[in-house]
């Protein structure tokens, strides 16, 4: 269907899915968060997922890259980006077809017919103009000369040579999006005052061509009227729009202040970990120390002297960085130093997809070093929970002595969300470990009796001075020791010491169903998606299934037999090929895994999960 067979109306919605593609060039990822941000500020419930090429600026107009952020606002619970889209705006040919696919039949396309040159269709692999072949006629595509439309808008504007000029045109594209779903321009406006307070010149160019797109969608009669997204109902508190990576660092700060601690980070920068770096260091003023390290080993390796010296101690990685670290991850383990690792999964092996999504560094993270050396192992669900999740594995780490690995991925890293704002003094208590003098009788390696942690000593002070380092370590005093019964005790008691973490962590709660027919397991990064496909399940009447997420891994929940044992069928859902169902199997002999598992770089979509579930319901 052509636009001009479209009659003006006005239709409210509880919720709609919009994606934004274009070049890497062309700002997809700021307009996005611009529509984002000024949603979440009309009060409505927000998911996010960027998808962006692995390459800093692949060729223009070509397939692989291309740059897309999609958004899903609603007036309902929102919990994944969307599966079908409802508005795509595609900048270039290339974004049309690669986005294409998501979009509903009889829903919206926005082109830029400027960009659908000869050059850009080619580059695109097509062998003729979709905007003139009727390949598009089950759509409501609307044409649009934004690049020229925009040059327009800024012709009396000062200062701006033609390509600035040209960047602009996606603020022309988010301007008819924000009429088309009644947002307000101004958050974006006074965004612009803020980025470019220096460079007056461009707040007004950028305004310019805000105004001019929201303006042309009003005065263009047959283009499909404004919908309606009403504000969400969402328990009282302020809020904010949070970035996975933002949240986590921001758990770090708030771990560092609750502890009394400064905090200190030793990273490398890489793909896509490197915001946690970014948001750190612009703390300062809390105290934060951040060292970027010349490679990853020294990242770690920072970080563990800060540890000895009394630091609540933080490293960032990804799946290829993990590997590098894993010899001083092991002597973390046998100094019984605290120690967060943060690692925010990406598509592997190698290099793999840098900015693609993945869950295949699960057992890495369990079994990734030489001997026997457990860690606790816990991941972040949500773009809003990874504040909570870098919170728990700072706790972990200073009360129980020992590195936390915390894994969250691409998606959620990325991902925002809304976030109730949590004052510090209303996270639990933590208690970190060190001591500031004891009588002679004091050894570096006693233990709690509970936890069997070990005191933490720091350097310096008096009647504490002890002996550290990679070497085995006596069982009380922490001298080196070859003595064979000694090594099978402290091998026992640092598994111990994780096993019994078991005691600190929540119990597993199913949600939808605690017994029925089928359970659906999911770890980490996907509980999204596998939330909205079990409630929509629900939502059409089917009984018996229920879904048990995992945020807790090593040690696992005390009582997830129990859990496990209420369902006749157990399917794990992860993005890679059955790492958890692994080490479930490892755990429970006697209980049968099903698995689902998609390792493409992308989320699940909820069509895929619900139509798997009905399989499996038979």
């Amino acid at each position: 269907m052509s636009i001009a067979k479209i009659e003006k109306s006005e239709k409210a919605l509880e919720a709609v899915v919009v994606r934004f593609a274009g070049d890497s060039g062309d700002g997809m990822q700021l307009t996005g968060s611009q529509f984002s941000d000024t949603s979440a500020m009309f009060g409505n419930d927000v998911a996010t997922f960027p998808n962006y090429p692995s390459e800093i600026r692949a060729p223009q107009g070509s397939l692989y890259g291309v740059s897309g952020f999609q958004v899903h606002i609603g007036s309902v619970e929102i919990s994944t980006p969307g599966d079908n889209v409802d508005l795509l705006v595609a900048m270039n040919p290339a974004g049309l077809k690669t986005n294409l696919h998501a979009v509903k039949p009889g829903y919206g396309i926005i082109v830029d017919t400027d960009s659908f040159t000869k050059k850009n269709l080619e580059k695109a692999h097509y062998e003729s103009n979709p905007l003139e072949d009727g390949s598009l006629d089950e759509y409501q595509v609307i044409e649009v000369s934004m690049t020229s439309l925009t040059k327009e808008a800024l012709k009396d504007v000062a200062g701006l040579d033609n390509k600035t000029i040209t960047r602009t045109k996606n603020m022309f594209a988010l301007g008819m999006v924000y009429w088309m779903y009644h947002r307000s321009r101004q958050h974006t406006i006074d965004f612009f005052r803020t980025k470019f307070k220096s460079r007056p010149e461009l707040i007004e160019a950028n305004t310019k061509v805000l105004n001019a797109g929201y303006y042309y969608s009003e005065t263009l009669e047959l283009i499909p009227n404004a919908y309606t997204v009403a504000p969400a109902k969402m328990p009282s508190g302020t809020y904010r729009i949070i970035m996975g990576n933002t949240a986590t660092a921001w758990g770090f700060l708030a771990a560092a202040e609750k502890s009394g601690l400064e905090l200190f980070l030793g990273s490398y920068p890489i793909t896509p970990a490197s915001e946690i770096l970014h948001e750190l260091v612009k703390h300062k003023h809390f105290g934060v120390k951040a060292l970027q390290a010349e490679d990853e080993i020294a990242g770690i390796s920072s970080a563990i002297g800060a540890a000895f010296a009394g630091d609540l101690a933080i490293t960032t990685t990804s799946g290829p960085g993990l590997a590098l670290k894993g010899e001083a991850l092991g002597l973390a383990v046998m100094l019984e130093l605290p120690l967060v690792v943060v690692d925010v999964q990406r598509g592997g092996p190698s290099t793999g997809l840098p900015t693609k999504t993945e869950q295949s560094d699960l057992l890495q993270a369990m079994f990734g070093r030489n001997g026997e050396s457990p860690v606790i192992v816990i991941a972040a669900s949500t773009p809003a929970n990874c504040y909570d999740f870098a919170y728990a594995a700072s706790k972990l780490a200073l009360e129980h002595m020992t590195p936390v690995i915390l894994l969250t991925d691409g998606y959620i890293a990325n991902g925002s969300a809304p976030w109730k704002i949590q004052p510090v003094s209303e996270m639990p208590d933590i208690t970190p470990r060190i001591i500031y003098g004891a009588d002679s009788q004091w050894r570096s390696y006693k233990r709690d009796k509970d936890t069997l942690a070990r005191d933490w000593a720091i350097p310096g002070t008096k009647g504490l001075e002890h002996r550290i380092g990679g070497l085995e370590k006596d069982q009380t005093t922490g001298e080196v020791s070859y003595d064979p019964e000694n090594h099978q005790y402290m091998t026992d008691i640092r598994a111990e010491k994780i096993k019994r973490v078991q005691n600190e962590i929540p119990e597993l709660q199913p949600k939808f169903a605690q017994k029925g027919d089928l359970l659906v397991v999911g770890w980490g990064g996907t509980f999204g998606t596998l939330y909205a496909a079990v409630k929509e399940m629900k939502q059409q009447g089917v009984e018996g299934i229920g879904l048990a997420h995992f945020n807790y891994i090593n040690p696992l929940p005390k009582n997830t037999a129990e859990v496990l044992r209420n369902f006749k069928k157990i399917v794990v859902c992860e993005l890679n090929s059955g790492q958890f169902a692994s080490l479930l199997r490892m755990n429970f002999e006697n209980i049968p895994f099903l698995q689902f598992n998609k390792v493409q770089g992308l989320p699940f979509g909820n069509v895929e999960l619900t139509e798997k579930f009905k399989e499996l319901l038979g």
